[in-house]
């Protein structure tokens, strides 16, 4: 069974920021932007309903969704949200489910979609790629009021495997070449601790399972010893935390924690934005920012849905909250140059 203490344990293995003053400041981007806004605020109120002017710049939305999870169960848990933004502003929303990361990087550098909630590494690609055209409007606010996550290592409860040092000659799984707590922050952690993560180095070998669902099942089936993935860090272990790809994971019934063990967790992680391309108008990042801001208080079922379980809602934030993300991945690219 997986206990508090073996998760406490685990924590305490891995401090992943202390060597990263070069690369930014991960513990200022977690602080209260000057002039941020939040769900709990009393003022949020939904937009009022009907087509805007900025309908004409914006004739149709369409909504980028991140891979890590099959196709079907993404389009169905976004189908609401979906309708009530089609209804809200009177106009056609349309939603893409990308096959991984990528794709939805790919989409904003092509102009394919107008926002899309991804992951802070995908952002700060994406910042990176589309040489900052794109900006984050807001993060999920957990129920602490914190808004940050927790990268974590898991492996089969009866693997025998305990901690890092267990993972010696194992094999390990990363979620997706894109993914903040599925592959750059682990990378990057464990480089600092001065375990080699290239295949046959430390691990006897690494891969990717094809999203953070595919790689936890791909431990549970036995192909890999480890994966890595995301999770709030708060609320009931035992029911994959409050949020995260463990907790949905139990709740589609495909995972009891039961039979996974936690053996390293991360640092806290700012949570991904809501990105928007810079060039949309304002009054249309104003309105998609306040609707965002008031679905938990007007639809928390649907606010629950896309979220995968729920904290307090959201809070705006700036870029400057990501930048050492993209030192971050600039870092990554530098070392994918000098073993090539």
């Amino acid at each position: 069974m997986l206990s508090r203490r073996l998760f406490g344990a685990g924590l305490a293995a891995a401090p992943l920021f202390s060597a990263m003053a070069q690369t930014g400041s991960p513990a200022a981007a977690l602080q209260v932007a000057p002039g941020a806004r939040r769900s709990a605020d009393a003022a949020t109120a939904m937009p009022p309903t009907g087509r805007k002017p900025w309908a004409a710049q914006v004739p149709q939305l369409r909504i980028g969704l991140l891979g890590g999870e099959n196709e079907a169960d993404r389009l169905g848990r976004f189908g609401a949200y979906q309708a009530l933004l089609a209804s809200t502003f009177d106009i056609p929303v349309r939603l893409f489910a990308a096959s991984d990361y990528a794709g939805v990087l790919q989409a904003f550098s092509a102009g394919q979609i107008e926002i899309a909630s991804m992951g802070p590494s995908v952002y700060a690609g994406t910042w990176i790629d589309t040489n900052g055209r794109v900006e984050p409007l807001l993060v999920p606010e957990e129920r602490d009021g914190s808004i940050s996550y927790i990268a974590v290592m898991v492996t089969r409860a009866d693997s025998g495997i305990t901690d890092l040092a267990g993972m010696r000659g194992k094999s390990l799984a990363w979620a997706d070449a894109n993914s903040t707590s599925g592959y750059l922050v682990p990378r990057f952690a464990l480089r600092r601790q001065n375990i080699a993560v290239e295949s046959g180095q430390y691990f006897s070998r690494t891969g990717f399972g094809g999203g953070h669902e595919q790689a936890v099942v791909a431990v549970l089936q036995r192909q890999y010893d480890a994966s890595v993935t995301w999770a709030s860090g708060q609320g009931d272990l035992e029911q994959g935390f409050s949020r995260g790809n463990l907790r949905a994971m139990v709740d589609k019934g495909m995972l009891n924690m039961r039979d996974l063990r936690i053996i390293w967790s991360s640092d806290p992680i700012i949570n991904g934005p809501l990105t928007v391309r810079r060039e949309l108008p304002q009054a249309f990042k104003d309105d998609i920012t306040n609707f965002h801001l008031a679905l938990p208080k007007t639809h928390p079922q649907i606010y629950e849905q896309i979220e995968r379980g729920g904290g307090t809602g959201y809070r705006t934030v700036t870029h400057e909250q990501f930048q050492f993300l993209v030192d971050m991945r600039r870092e990554e690219a530098a070392e994918r140059r000098r073993r090539s």
